[in-house]
């Protein structure tokens, strides 16, 4: 009995490990293209990107986080899981869950590459103190939710194209919800960490790089 309960769940383990592979070549392919289009960025926008980023992370050190917009944090980590979790509910989700991993890693890789660009080599440490607790947090909550989300988007997929024939139906049981509202409480936290932290981090920063 146990026997064939081991051998009904395995199966399963390996799809959503072999998912959770793919999705991550996704994510890797879209470092690359972010720092290989970070890399064709002309000379003469140089000096003018140190200027921005300088700008930019001196106020974003600064501010006091009751100053910055709350909201606009909570959609900055919310952003992709929160898509994850939506495109479950699709179809159309097996195609566009691969792009949003590509479009994560794209994003990130070329934003450490416009510091990294601007700052040299210390640009890493100020886009740690940017962004580094929040992909802390949002990368796995990302491929927690991804993960389930493209294989109950390959479930509705194979129900619009059985042409009549009976399928099993998709069902978004108590785990599904479990592992939502626990990435949610995640990065809910996350959120508030990085209200009060981020500016500080920051401020440390660029105490090291601009002094």
């Amino acid at each position: 009995m146990n026997g064939s309960r081991q051998a009904a769940q395995y199966p399963r383990q390996t799809v959503s490990v072999s998912r959770l592979l793919f999705l991550a070549l996704f994510f890797l392919g879209g470092i690359l293209l972010g720092q290989v289009l970070a890399g064709k960025v002309p000379d003469g926008t140089g000096d003018e990107l140190t200027r921005y980023l300088t700008d930019y992370v001196y106020l974003y050190g600064q501010t006091a986080p009751e100053g910055r917009a709350f909201w606009e944090t909570v959609v900055i980590y919310f952003r992709y899981p929160l898509l994850a979790v939506f495109l479950g509910f699709t179809s159309v989700g097996v195609v566009l869950l691969p792009v949003v991993a590509v479009a994560f890693g794209f994003f990130l890789s070329f934003s450490v590459s416009c510091f990294t660009a601007a700052f040299g080599g210390e640009g890493v440490l100020l886009a740690l103190a940017v962004s580094g607790l929040r992909c802390a947090l949002t990368l796995p909550c990302f491929f927690l939710l991804a993960v389930p989300s493209w294989q109950t988007s390959w479930a509705l997929a194979g129900l619009s194209l059985g042409r009549g024939q009976r399928c099993a139906p998709v069902v978004y049981g108590r785990v599904w919800w479990l592992r939502a509202g626990l990435a949610a409480a995640v990065l809910l936290a996350g959120v508030c960490a990085d209200h009060a932290l981020s500016p500080v981090l920051l401020r440390l920063a660029l105490e090291r790089v601009l002094s």
